[in-house]
């Protein structure tokens, strides 16, 4: 059974007391590939096995590419678990999900003495209540990816997504007095925007919804906007918003209170956000449209959170702090 390697091509064998860990069974939103690219540069032996390549986000080292019904596809997890058993110390799982059934995973990892994390990423625990999320207590270690998340998961230990902000040069909004707003929704109910058409449509601002595009593509897009809006329900920011303020975007979206103050106290810095809901975005967008220094000076801002909070090479250290601690 051969990896199929992605960009980073074929790793020469490590050295025998280098730490090897499986990153799988998917790459939500690039996060996985990212942490893997990281850890490398760590001197780590990584890589990143999923279950199928994403079309927004194909990368992987080795994609089981499961075809067939259940039990097939079954057979070809527990061939790749078999295969990847003797050259893995860490398991570091995504998005709740394993690359065998749960009730059997986690007893052979103790029985051969491997360490395993789950890494949830937001939608898989938002909204859950405690006893559908008890399997994460299974794992030697909980991640979640900021300070708002933490209430479905307590007990996790908080890294956030990281960025490779070599690939992100910023980009500063223009001077325009009719600045270009720009919005890319993964979801228009969740992330509100309905009423974001509308308060640019009320403003006589230009609008650029981005949906569906391969990542590559949607960067250059965002490159080009003045204001960027992420989203006005869920109560925090996602990769989306830590893309634009890398490009040195002023961002828009809805923030809890609380997991700002906590987020503030962990980094000890200044969350540069400008915080809206559907009721207050018109308000908002009007405030920022009218202020070309006040663009600037966010966008700058969330420049140097993004270098201070969401740097992934930072999260790498994150990262291998708890592997060390499990």
């Amino acid at each position: 059974m051969k990896e199929a390697h992605g960009r980073g091509g074929r790793q020469s064998a490590p050295h025998p007391h280098t730490l090897r860990v499986t990153h799988c069974p998917v790459n939500i939103a690039g996060v996985p590939w990212a942490n893997v690219q990281a850890l490398r540069r760590k001197g780590v032996d990584a890589r990143l096995v999923v279950f199928e390549r994403g079309h927004l986000h194909p990368d992987a080292d080795w994609s089981l590419d499961r075809t067939g019904g259940l039990t097939r596809r079954q057979l070809t997890q527990w061939r790749a678990f078999a295969h990847l058993l003797p050259r893995t110390d860490v398991f570091h799982f995504y998005f709740g999900l394993t690359l065998v059934p749960k009730s059997l995973q986690f007893r052979l990892l103790r029985l051969t003495g491997r360490r395993s994390v789950f890494h949830f990423l937001g939608s898989d625990i938002r909204g859950k209540s405690p006893t559908e999320l008890a399997y994460g207590r299974r794992a030697g270690a909980q991640i979640v990816g900021s300070y708002d998340a933490i209430r479905w998961v307590p007990e996790a230990q908080v890294v956030p997504p990281g960025l490779d902000l070599t690939k992100y040069r910023p980009a500063p909004p223009s001077d325009t007095a009719r600045p270009l707003v720009l919005h890319a929704p993964s979801s228009r109910a969740r992330k509100g925007t309905e009423h974001v058409v509308t308060a640019c449509r009320e403003l006589g601002l230009d609008l650029d919804v981005v949906e569906g595009l391969p990542h590559e593509e949607a960067r250059r897009r965002y490159e080009r906007a003045d204001i960027v809006v992420d989203q006005l329900n869920a109560g925090w920011y996602g990769l989306f918003a830590i893309e634009a303020m890398a490009l040195g975007k002023p961002v828009i979206t809805f923030l809890h209170d609380e997991a700002v103050r906590r987020t503030e106290e962990a980094f000890d810095v200044r969350v540069p956000i400008v915080s809206a809901t559907k009721d207050t975005l018109t308000d908002r967008l009007r405030e920022l449209a009218a202020a070309t220094n006040e663009r600037r000076r966010l966008g700058a801002e969330g420049r140097a959170y993004v270098e201070r909070v969401h740097d992934v090479d930072r999260n790498a250290d994150r990262l291998l702090s708890i592997y060390a601690r499990i």
